[in-house]
């Protein structure tokens, strides 16, 4: 079941809504892919951590900032309405403009995040030989990564040691991101405008 149902509606016969409806299958294979990961390697990050978003601001693609737009424009209209006039939430000049210190997800568009946030940490990527490798995110804590059995370190595990541990593998970001845009803009450059394109394009439809 689609998240922006009703702007998909008032987009519909768009190249809008074609685009909004690839990258929301995009964003359900990667959390189907995920949810294995999850189940077999039983490896979550640490409750409430929310590291990952300090001192980031994404980078997005026009199909991810057409997604985060449509996704507040039908959960949050409000702040859409906001952001369109270039006023974020929560912009502090060292967290995503989306993030949110007193909500235990941070996130303020969780069901609208990019890319990037959907993959990190719970992705591997291809060395240079072509094999999938993953590494534990930089900000879990050492200390229960040692309590991990195994214990495991801050380093690069191949594919035949994550069987080993876990079982499985994770998904693999290149696949999972593969036929996407290759340019990017910043957060703040890019959704003002997308959602401004977004309104007008619904108002002429």
């Amino acid at each position: 079941m689609s998240e922006i149902p009703t702007i998909l509606k008032k987009l519909e016969g768009t190249s809008e809504q074609q685009i909004l409806v690839e990258i929301e299958a995009a964003y359900e294979r990667i959390d189907q892919e995920q949810k294995g990961w999850y189940e077999k390697s039983d490896f979550l990050c640490p409750q409430g951590c929310g590291d990952c978003c300090a001192h980031f601001e994404p980078d997005l693609m026009v199909s991810e900032a057409l997604y985060m737009g449509a996704w507040l424009l039908e959960h949050q209209p409000v702040l859409a309405h906001s952001v369109a006039e270039e006023k974020f939430p929560f912009y502090d000049k060292e967290h995503c403009q989306f993030f949110n210190p007193d909500s235990s997800l941070h996130c303020s568009i969780y069901g609208g995040r990019p890319f990037i946030c959907r993959l990190f940490g719970a992705s591997g990527v291809r060395s240079k030989s072509g094999e999938l490798v993953w590494k534990p995110c930089r900000f879990y804590p050492s200390e229960q990564l040692a309590m991990h059995i195994p214990p495991l370190m801050h380093r690069q595990y191949s594919s035949e040691e994550l069987m080993q541990i876990f079982g499985t593998v994770p998904p693999d970001m290149g696949a999972l991101m593969s036929g996407t845009d290759a340019d990017t803009v910043l957060l703040r450059d890019i959704l003002p405008k997308i959602i401004r394109h977004l309104l007008f394009i619904i108002g002429m439809n």
